[in-house]
């Protein structure tokens, strides 16, 4: 039987036990400096901002990130800028593209916000190589409907790139937050390939039934059923077999390094389902692998 991971350092052991070469990790955040460090700032002050404290575990240095990722085993990875106001994408666009550059195991990232611009420069992203958008509805303060971005959905619907989508109400709810806007949004564009962040908590039920419902449609699994969060929003347990059924279509993502946990709990949480090997080597391997078209080592 396989043995959960007890620490960062058994994770290695914990995923060569299941069977795969490493773990892709498709919710993940480099940041340029002063905006990390500003929302590092932000968990720090966590009893204010979200009723208990939100230490942030693996506050380093950018190396030293990096060689904690790589000691888990963590193959493949984005970045997920997102801009909280007009006129910030193109910037961190160009700075998640000098950093994937810089990085093999980077997958290159790239963001947008609802301006007349957006289109233009989400182009210029694809063909500079972006393999991954991110989307923050709740950071953003904007509803994905917007007609300032019906043509980037169509771009990015057309190119069937993944867009990494923080839409759920937690775990803080904003004003366009929740399953209504995405579901409206894939009416108008049922092909997108969306990847709903956090299972979409605490919406887990009608962001499930999204996934069953649009082919391209994915959740990834950032935070969900650890301890941290099922103190705040608990999971119901009667939905284990809809997302046992949704194998292929939910991805490992983790929310590093902005965790108040170490990253293996991340990992011995999945487990804890008790949805089985199969289910879990899909997860943290294989859908992520198929997602962004990756090999053994990227």
């Amino acid at each position: 039987m396989l043995r959960p991971p007890v620490s960062d350092g058994d994770v290695p052991r914990w995923w060569r036990e299941l069977g795969v070469p490493g773990l892709v990790d498709a919710h993940v955040h480099f940041l340029p400096e002063r905006v990390q460090a500003k929302v590092w700032r932000y968990f720090a002050d966590g009893e204010r901002n979200y009723g208990r404290p939100w230490p942030v575990t693996y506050a380093l240095p950018v190396d030293e990130r990096l060689a904690v990722l790589d000691r888990l085993g963590v193959r493949a990875f984005p970045t997920l800028p997102y801009p909280h106001k007009p006129g910030m994408a193109p910037w961190l666009n160009d700075e998640a593209a000098a950093f994937a550059a810089a990085h093999p195991q980077v997958l290159q990232s790239a963001t947008f916000f609802p301006e007349p611009e957006a289109p233009a420069y989400v182009a210029a992203a694809l063909d500079a190589g972006a393999r991954v958008f991110k989307v923050h509805v709740q950071v953003g303060r904007f509803d994905p409907r917007d007609p300032l971005l019906d043509a980037v959905w169509a771009q990015l619907e057309e190119t069937g790139t993944p867009v990494v989508t923080h839409c759920g109400s937690g775990p803080l709810a904003g004003v366009h937050t929740g399953p209504e806007p995405m579901s409206g949004l894939l009416e108008r564009f049922p092909r997108l390939r969306l990847v709903i962040a956090h299972l979409g908590m605490p919406e887990y039920a009608a962001f499930l039934d999204l996934a069953e419902r649009y082919e391209r449609v994915h959740l990834d699994t950032t935070m969900f059923a650890t301890d941290f969060t099922e103190q705040l929003m608990p999971f119901d347990r009667s939905l284990l077999p809809q997302l046992g059924a949704l194998q292929d279509k939910v991805v490992l993502g983790s929310d590093f390094p902005a965790i108040p946990y170490p990253y293996w709990h991340q990992l011995a949480a999945l487990q804890r389902l008790g949805l089985g090997e199969d289910w879990l080597r899909a997860v943290v391997w294989g859908n992520g692998a198929r997602l962004f078209g990756l090999t053994a080592r990227p």
